[in-house]
């Protein structure tokens, strides 16, 4: 069993990291500099920066944060929002990033993925999938949660794979923000649908969901924001929760 990564996230908007429910409502929880450099300082295992803005202005800013939390940080970083080409992708990669995520922008251009994978290599590329339930599946959403493609995630996420991208970040909807745990039936349906890591996002309110998206989700990460965000939990206190929980860490 390889080990679960502990994966803080921000998601920064005009510079700033920002906090929503459901995608919504979005507060502000401060520098993305400083936070990177705490999170790297509390033992985190990766950094994931979205720019949930990804207008073209916020894409200025954007490339001269990625270059000053690069500068700050000493574990792999992903950098995803609004990367619509594989320029893009370059621009990003040479400001310090050593992955990329695209979620609309692959829904649209699915051959991206495979662009992506074949100038960089599959473990630069992560797929971001923002999934909403539809009755008894999910469905892919772009724009930040706002547009409904109709395309099932299961089937988006092995052709994902099958494009070449190295990893799947899982975004629930429905539950982000919420505190009541992650959608664990849509992560493990995923997770057993692929064969690359899963990275588990969207909801933990407590350490134990953290333990559930791994055991029963069957994720091969857990992403987190506003519980760290807020300081209610340290990355040493969730490690050694889900390490008395019989989870492999790092």
């Amino acid at each position: 069993m390889l080990a679960t990564r502990i994966i803080p996230c921000l998601d920064v908007d005009n510079g700033r990291v920002v906090k929503g429910i459901k995608f919504k409502n979005i507060r502000d929880a401060g520098d993305p500099v400083e936070m990177g450099k705490m999170y790297n300082e509390q033992g985190a295992d990766e950094l994931t920066f979205l720019d949930i803005g990804a207008s073209y202005k916020s894409r200025e800013i954007m490339i001269d944060v990625v270059e000053q939390v690069s500068r700050q940080i000493f574990i792999p970083f992903t950098v995803g929002g609004g990367i619509r080409e594989v320029k893009g992708m370059r621009e990003i990669l040479k400001a310090g990033a050593d992955k990329v995520a695209v979620c609309t922008a692959a829904l649209k251009n699915p051959d991206l993925l495979n662009e992506g994978a074949r100038i960089f290599g599959a473990q630069c590329i992560v797929l971001s999938i923002d999934a909403k339930r539809n009755g008894d599946s999910w469905t892919c959403y772009t724009h930040g949660g706002r547009n409904d493609t109709g395309k099932d995630v299961i089937e988006w996420a092995i052709e994902g794979e099958q494009r070449g991208a190295g990893e799947i970040l899982l975004n629930s909807i429905d539950m982000d923000g919420m505190k009541e745990g992650y959608d664990l039936k849509l992560t493990r349906k995923v997770s057993e649908s692929v064969n690359i890591p899963v990275i588990a996002s969207g909801g933990a309110g407590t350490l134990q969901q953290m333990v559930d998206a791994v055991l029963e989700g069957k994720g091969d990460a857990v992403l987190l924001a506003s519980l760290l965000h807020y300081g209610e939990f340290t990355i040493a206190e969730i490690k050694q929760y889900m390490k008395e929980k019989g989870v492999v860490i790092r």
